[in-house]
């Protein structure tokens, strides 16, 4: 069975976001909290989503997104010549409420439940797709086709058992039916999309 841990949690609260020439309302950059946070049906206690039509609600309540991939990002963004500074993306820049370590998205298949050794129970339910707040917050326009084709996007999951979870908080991944990793389920969404 496969084990990881949480690196951080992350909320953010809906704020302006200059896209462009235009500023638009966002909570992608979010920030970590340092105390157990209440986890119920629809997310985390003080995580805020602007457009629901894209991100949250119950079947996407929660992000997560495999930490390891930020060293990957940073340097896709150098590479780009959107990074000023030589700072690393730190977690939670990139919309992540769960920055975890021990999974990733060849690893992790729709319908597994992540099993938190505080009592929450989360279901994966789909793979993160990329949006223009996300290129904003990259700093460059192919940030989104990156995420499509490097499979680097991280998860969505229902919330089965609500509490409380913290950083530093192990969990255990129970299977699903394994027919559908992310990975494969991302492809696949993408291939729809651009027929």
């Amino acid at each position: 069975m496969t084990k990881g841990f949480i690196h951080s949690v992350h909320v953010g609260q809906v704020r302006p976001l200059k896209v462009g020439e235009r500023v638009i309302r966002s909570a992608i950059a979010k920030k970590a909290v340092s105390v157990p946070v209440q986890v119920a049906a629809l997310g985390l206690h003080g995580d805020e989503q602007e457009d629901l039509s894209v991100h949250g609600g119950v079947r996407k309540a929660v992000y997560a997104l495999p930490r390891q991939h930020l060293a990957w990002w940073q340097a896709q963004r150098q590479q780009a010549g959107a990074s000023l500074f030589d700072e690393p993306i730190e977690p939670g820049q990139l919309g992540e409420n769960l920055s975890l370590d021990g999974v990733d998205e060849q690893t992790i298949f729709i319908g597994d439940a992540l099993h938190f050794s505080g009592g929450v129970v989360l279901r994966v339910t789909e793979p993160r797709q990329p949006c223009s707040k996300f290129n904003a917050v990259m700093g460059y326009e192919r940030a989104g086709k990156d995420m499509v084709l490097s499979g680097r996007c991280g998860f969505y999951l229902a919330v089965e058992r609500a509490g409380f979870m913290q950083s530093g908080e192990m969990f255990t991944v129970h299977p699903g039916p394994r027919e559908t990793s992310i990975a494969s389920a991302l492809q696949h969404k993408a291939r729809k999309h651009l027929r």
